[in-house]
C-alpha cells in the first residue's frame, strides 16, 4: 500500500510540474488574445480572399464552419470543413474523395484559417505552453512563448512554434515554427498591416526562411535581426469582412 501511495504521489507531483510549466505563459497568452479580439472570438464570421481563393470562418461557442471557394478547369469548387468533417463540392455536388485527398484538403483549409485567426487557438486543449527568457527586437521588449502539442493535436503534433509577444502592447508581432509534413522546414513570420475589423485585430505577414533549414528554430530571431533570412512570400488577407455568426449554406 505504501508503494502505491508513493507511485500516486509521484504521479501527481509530475502532473503539478507540467501544470506549473504552463502557468507563467498562460497570462501572457491570455493578454495577447484579449488584445487581438477577446470576447469577439466567441461568435463571429469572417470572410477574406487569399491567393485567389475566397475563405470564410464562422465560429460560435465550439461550433465552427470553414469554407474555401474557387474555380478551376472542372468547375466551381467549394470545400467545407466543420465539426462533422470535410466535404468537397463541385458545381454544388458533393464529391466522393479517397481518404488521403480528404486529409490533404483538410490540412490545407485548416492551415490558412488557423494562421488567419492567430492568436486565437493558443488556448486549445492540445496546446502546451512554455514561457522562455524575454528578449528585444528592434529595441522593443518581447515575451517569448514556446508552443508544442500533445498527440491529440493530430498529425501536426510534432510542430513547434515560437511566439514573440510585445510586453507592453500585448500584440503578436512575430512567430516562427518548424513543421514535419510535406518534407518539413522552418519559417519565420513578421506581422505587418495590422487593422481592426469587427472588433478583431487582423494582420498580414512577411514569410521568411533560412537558407539552411536544419538550423535550430530558436536561431531564427537572431537571423532575422541580422538580415540573414530569405523572404519567401507575403501572406496577405484581402477584402476582410467580419459579421455576426451565421452558418454557411
Amino acid at each position: 500500500m505504501r508503494r502505491v501511495h508513493k507511485v500516486l504521489s509521484l504521479f501527481f507531483f509530475l502532473i503539478s510540474l507540467i501544470s506549473c510549466k504552463d502557468e507563467p505563459a498562460q497570462p501572457v497568452v491570455d493578454r495577447v488574445i484579449e488584445t487581438h479580439g477577446g470576447s469577439g472570438y466567441e461568435s463571429f464570421r469572417v470572410e477574406f480572399d487569399f491567393r485567389n481563393r475566397h475563405y470564410t470562418a464562422a465560429r460560435n461557442k465550439g461550433q465552427f464552419t470553414y469554407t474555401r471557394e474557387f474555380t478551376d478547369s472542372t468547375g466551381k469548387i467549394k470545400d467545407v470543413l466543420d465539426n462533422d468533417g470535410f466535404r468537397r463540392f463541385r458545381n454544388g455536388t458533393v464529391l466522393d474523395l479517397p481518404k488521403e485527398r480528404k486529409e490533404a484538403f483538410t490540412r490545407s483549409v485548416n492551415s490558412v484559417i488557423y494562421f488567419a485567426l492567430l492568436p486565437f487557438g493558443l488556448n486549445d486543449d492540445p496546446v502546451k505552453k512554455e514561457l522562455l527568457q524575454e528578449t528585444t527586437i528592434a529595441g522593443q521588449p518581447y515575451d517569448v512563448v514556446r508552443i508544442t502539442f500533445d498527440q491529440a493535436g493530430g498529425e501536426d503534433h510534432e510542430d513547434v512554434f515560437l511566439y514573440w509577444f510585445h510586453k507592453q502592447n500585448h500584440t503578436m508581432d512575430y512567430f516562427a515554427y518548424s513543421y514535419k509534413v510535406d518534407g518539413g522546414g522552418l519559417r519565420f513570420r513578421e506581422a505587418v498591416n495590422p487593422r481592426v475589423e469587427g472588433g478583431i485585430r487582423w494582420q498580414d505577414y512577411v514569410n521568411y526562411k533560412p537558407e539552411d533549414e536544419s538550423v535550430p528554430l530558436d536561431s531564427l530571431k537572431d537571423m532575422f535581426v541580422s538580415g540573414r533570412l530569405q523572404k519567401l512570400s507575403e501572406v496577405n488577407m484581402e477584402n476582410v469582412v467580419v459579421t455576426g455568426y451565421k452558418e454557411d449554406n
